[in-house]
């Protein structure tokens, strides 16, 4: 598969846990409970949370399709900070013709002021060569609020100045942009769960010219650690490389394994 790698295995998760054991003066009593530790920064436990997917479509006979994808995700929160990288590729072909090979890759650090208030640092990477992109790669600080922040629900707003990197159509290009997002995410029992997220891109300087990514998606568990899971991907280009299209669109099923 030409040009298309992933990256896996991130960290291993770190569980750090203390506690102070009080003896009790009076021999024939039972020993008291410890008390509980208060949450803190500090004594919070540390853990990583991953999953590798995998997604694959074979068809012979009246027609000869491939299609092929792969991803790798990671986060982690606590009460201050939130950190999620990512990376997940595709790649296809209609039989001696190639129609998909895209990949992509996220990194994004959240500092919480409050419960709601943050900022961000983002970067995402992405390769399109079926759209002749040969790369983007965009970094953008900003602040974000949690409109709703909950165990099972969460939806999030996020704004802020960006820089854009781009190969398109062989011309190296380097621009300024602002960005706009959103991202929802519920969860029923830890067993199923959906989410979306969409980001607006557009240049400062040349308003025509903008970007927007979106993705919808739905998660249901199998096993503990096994689940299904279903995406939709949009990315939508305004100014695209000349006889490509504006909007690429991919819907993507495969299994998810966390660990």
């Amino acid at each position: 598969m030409k040009r298309i790698g992933f990256i896996a295995l991130m960290l291993a998760l770190i569980v750090v846990n203390s506690r102070a054991i009080t003896a009790v003066s009076n021999p024939t009593a039972p020993a008291a409970e410890p008390p509980k530790p208060v949450a803190t920064e500090t004594n919070l436990p540390s853990l990583w949370e991953s999953s590798v997917s995998f997604g694959l479509a074979v068809t012979r006979g009246n027609s000869d399709t491939l299609l092929t994808s792969a991803g790798f995700k990671t986060h982690r929160n606590n009460l201050t900070n939130e950190f999620t990288f990512g990376t997940d590729g595709a790649y296809g072909k209609s039989g001696a013709t190639k129609n998909n090979e895209s990949l992509h890759g996220i990194g994004q650090y959240n500092h919480l002021f409050s419960s709601r208030v943050y900022a961000y640092a983002r970067a995402d990477a992405f390769h399109d060569d079926i759209a002749d992109l040969a790369y983007r790669v965009t970094v953008s600080p900003g602040v974000g609020y949690y409109l709703i922040k909950r165990k099972e629900t969460t939806l999030a707003m996020e704004a802020g100045p960006g820089g854009v990197f781009e190969k398109l159509d062989g011309s190296k290009e380097i621009y300024g942009a602002a960005r706009v997002a959103e991202r929802f995410e519920h969860k029923w029992d830890g067993h199923t769960r959906i989410w979306e997220g969409v980001e607006l891109l557009p240049q400062f300087d040349r308003s025509r010219n903008y970007l927007v990514n979106a993705e919808v998606g739905a998660e249901a568990a199998l096993t503990k650690r096994i689940s299904l899971r279903t995406v939709l991907q949009d990315n939508f280009i305004n100014v695209p490389a000349p006889g490509r299209q504006q909007n690429d669109l991919k819907v993507i099923s495969g299994l998810v394994y966390k660990f």
